[in-house]
């Protein structure tokens, strides 16, 4: 009994691992058509997160090119497809638009930015009804596996409410 014990812990702590132990991967392919109110453009981007084993933080890449006006910011809004929602997490800033935690990368021009999320980057959201808490790491990550969480690129002049968006998908599913 006491060796059929000790397998079966054995053998749970193997499933544990093996499950852990793949991971989690998002993306999304942001176009102009996305955005709500859509927007005509022939830019376009994908964003790209890995969960690690820990569930503790995310690897993410952020990709957009042909934009028709000056990066201003990009992040992580919680919303359904064709709704605009709060900010979340940040995932670059500018000289004119700076993240609050003063954590995410600048932006690029055009071309692909790369960084580490965790709590610490996540911020309140704007829409109090959404009840989205500083720090909910948690919480941002349920948001994104429901699908009710996009990533945006924004634009000066003409695309300040967001020039290319996708909604975050769970990939494979």
């Amino acid at each position: 009994m006491k060796r059929l014990s000790i397998l079966i812990m054995v053998m749970t702590g193997f499933l544990t691992s093996a499950t852990v132990a793949r991971g989690e991967s998002f993306q999304a392919a942001l176009t102009g058509y996305e955005e709500s109110p859509s927007v005509s453009t022939f830019a376009n981007g994908t964003f790209g997160a890995f969960i690690q084993d820990s569930g503790t933080g995310f690897q993410y890449s952020l990709a957009y090119f042909g934009l028709q006006g000056t990066v201003t910011q990009g992040h992580i809004h919680v919303a359904l497809p064709g709704v605009n929602g709060s900010i979340i997490i940040w995932l670059c800033q500018t000289s004119t638009n700076t993240d609050p935690t003063g954590l995410s990368p600048q932006c690029p021009p055009s071309g692909t930015v790369e960084g580490r999320i965790t709590a610490a980057n996540v911020i309140a959201g704007s829409t109090a009804s959404q009840q989205l808490n500083a720090m909910d790491f948690t919480g941002a990550i349920a948001a994104i596996r429901a699908g009710a969480a996009y990533a945006n690129v924004h634009t000066s002049p003409l695309s300040t409410g967001g020039e290319v968006r996708g909604q975050i998908r769970i990939v494979g599913k």
